[in-house]
């Protein structure tokens, strides 16, 4: 590590190992706790044993890393050049964990600047990655947050469930909203808005929330350059046709993700998972 300003995140931000190398970006895991393991986000669990906990309704939570973990990330970095560290994480409204990087930031061996994204998923990705190229470019620290924090401002993300049973047993939405959406048997289509996952719109099927999510994109991409992101919850092949879609829809999309979303948020939104991330450049 031979940049002035590192680049530390979190797991939830799904980024690619390719993508993750090329930009140095150090990456701190969550934790999935299922029944008596407490398993890493990314290393020690995956995707399909999450799903198979899900559907039999094994108890299954999330916990954000440790301080301690932190601290020893930072270490690293510090130990390998870096002069100062931006360190970018998912939505404080939904976790923990930047609670506990600011905590470590303070007895770091040097500069930290912990910044909530209000983001999550790629959407927090996208942001990691503006700030890996400005910190290339030989930024300065608050350039380097700066470019992170002007990312996440012009990133909206979307994503519709099958049900909504998963976000209300992790407290990630209000029992009211999910109580209405299995009453009126509708199909919801959230969004992440001021880092809170907030209802969007209701329809009354899957195919149709899929092409609604669809439109959303669409229209919020305009005709401006932009970066998207699909992600699913073993819901390969629907993420797969959205992304196609897309590419033929969106005019100026410059980069375009397909990936399945980890276990931190699967654990939280159950199989069937289909959202989009539109970063504005």
């Amino acid at each position: 590590m031979s940049r002035h300003v590192a680049i530390v995140t979190d797991s939830t931000a799904y980024l690619p190992t390719e993508i993750l190398e090329w930009h140095h970006i150090t990456v701190v895991p969550l934790t999935v706790v299922m029944g008596r393991q407490a398993l890493e986000e990314g290393t020690q669990i995956s995707v399909l044993s999450l799903s198979d906990a899900l559907r039999r309704r094994a108890a299954v939570t999330t916990s954000r890393p440790s301080p301690a973990s932190f601290t020893e990330a930072y270490r690293k970095v510090a130990a390998n050049g870096a002069k100062a560290i931006v360190s970018l994480h998912l939505s404080a409204e939904i976790s923990g964990t930047y609670d506990a990087a600011v905590l470590a930031g303070k007895t770091a061996p040097v500069p930290v600047r912990v910044v909530d994204t209000g983001m999550v998923a790629m959407a927090l990705g996208f942001s990691a990655i503006s700030a890996a190229e400005r910190a290339a470019r030989g930024g300065s620290l608050q350039e380097t947050v700066d470019a992170a924090e002007k990312r996440a401002r012009h990133t909206s993300t979307y994503f519709c469930v099958d049900t909504l049973d998963y976000l209300r047993r992790g407290g990630r939405i209000g029992a009211a909203q999910a109580l209405l959406g299995s009453a009126l048997a509708v199909k919801p289509i959230l969004e992440l808005s001021e880092g809170r996952i907030e209802m969007l719109e209701k329809v009354r099927t899957s195919s149709r929330a899929i092409a609604r999510l669809e439109e959303i994109v669409v229209e919020r991409a305009g005709a401006r350059e932009v970066d998207i992101a699909v992600h699913h919850l073993a819901a390969p092949e629907r993420a797969e046709e959205l992304a196609e879609r897309l590419r033929g829809r969106v005019p100026y999309v410059r980069d375009l993700h397909v990936s399945e979303v980890g276990a931190v948020i699967g654990a939280h939104t159950g199989p069937g998972l289909l959202g989009a991330v539109v970063a504005l450049r």
